[in-house]
């Protein structure tokens, strides 16, 4: 398969519920074992737009639901200045645990290896499959090589869309908590690139 993915795992879900339940079970890479609960999607079925990140966060993993941190705040706001409706979207990650290390007593974001990428991406695709969005957004290269099968150059990608096999679109850019990695003074001169790629996707909202 594409990016040496193993075959998909034989387990089929046919809800949202399912898939929560499944994942919370999920062992095939270690990091489900470590994390408090898996971190499936939320938001509206049937969108048109479904917006796929790396992996929950620390405040995600302890809540159980996507998007609720920093991150998550940076990137509403932002879907709010390119015109795009949160309410109208669903968003999700890549892999649906959280991969940390330890830093005395705080949990310090790891990202996912490849393998460990590969091992979550039929929970992905059964999440798409359930979800029918019309288009997608890759936040950030995890996410870009789970949805499209193969590594993406984020930065000379980012705005643009790229097709996937099944014919949806997907519009790469950054993930949010790059730009909360930027110092404070360029964080403004950050945004404004970052909105415009979102804004990429305002015309599927269009009547």
């Amino acid at each position: 398969m594409p990016d040496g993915r193993p075959a998909p795992a034989p387990v089929r879900v046919a809800s949202l519920a399912e898939l929560k339940a499944a994942t919370m079970a999920c062992r095939e890479c270690p990091i489900g074992e470590f994390a408090t609960q898996s971190v499936t999607g939320e938001g509206k079925l049937k969108p048109k737009l479904m917006l796929v990140g790396e992996q929950p966060g620390d405040k995600e993993d302890l809540e159980g639901h996507p998007f609720v941190g920093p991150a998550g705040k940076l990137l509403a706001r932002a879907l709010e200045a390119a015109g795009i409706p949160q309410a109208q979207t669903f968003v999700s990650n890549a892999v649906k645990h959280f991969k940390f290390e330890l830093r005395g007593k705080r949990r310090i974001h790891k990202s996912p290896a490849v393998r460990e990428i590969a091992a979550c991406h039929h929970w992905l695709e059964d999440e798409i499959a359930l979800v029918q969005p019309k288009a997608l957004v890759a936040l950030g290269s995890t996410a870009a090589r789970s949805l499209l099968g193969r590594p993406v150059p984020v930065m000379a990608e980012r705005g643009h869309w790229l097709p996937r096999p099944d014919g949806r679109e997907v519009l790469v850019t950054l993930h949010p908590s790059a730009l909360l990695r930027v110092d404070p003074e360029s964080r403004d001169a950050a945004f404004h690139p970052f909105v415009a790629d979102l804004r990429q996707a305002k015309r599927l909202f269009r009547r």
